[in-house]
């Protein structure tokens, strides 16, 4: 868990416990980096990677097919800068998620809960596209699962279930 931008009232060292948690539920095996970040640097990657110039809320970058060689020596593409990293420990990268602090506190207010509740939304949401789901085109399935996470985990409202339609992370 890397947090580059402070959210007020938000522990790094709680987040990193949900994310666990989460991650354990979700079925997600493997290390996962999350980093929460300030609105321009998730533009910039959403630039990057979708090439979409706008902020969003949360990025999921799976590491399957994320490997790549240089040099003889296997390492795989961090998605947070323009360098690589050494392989993951055991080789078993599940993946990457950047969050925006800006707009997860912004959301937070708006929809009258915490913003530590809104990061671990977003990142439940971002590890459940890590699991291979795609609200976009599984039919809703994404959508039963995360509200059924986000209940056993006791979050509020789900990112898929209250925005009412299919989004793109």
């Amino acid at each position: 868990m890397t947090v580059q931008s402070k959210v007020r009232g938000v522990s790094a060292r709680a987040l990193g416990q949900f994310a666990a948690r989460a991650q354990r539920a979700a079925g997600v095996r493997g290390e996962v980096d999350v980093l929460v970040t300030s609105s321009a640097e998730l533009r910039r990657l959403n630039r990057r990677f979708r090439g979409k110039n706008a902020a969003t809320d949360v990025l999921s970058f799976p590491s399957h097919n994320g490997k790549i060689h240089h040099g003889g020596t296997e390492t795989r593409r961090n998605p947070f800068s323009k360098s690589s990293v050494p392989p993951c420990p055991r080789g078993s990268c599940s993946g990457d998620i950047a969050v925006s602090a800006e707009i997860a506190a912004s959301n937070a207010g708006r929809l009258g809960h915490t913003a530590t509740d809104e990061l671990k939304i977003l990142i439940l949401h971002g590890l459940l596209h890590l699991a291979g789901y795609d609200h976009e085109t599984d039919g809703g399935e994404m959508a039963r699962k995360e509200a059924r996470l986000q209940r056993a985990l006791g979050l509020p409202v789900g990112l898929i279930e209250r925005t009412g339609k299919r989004r793109r992370s």
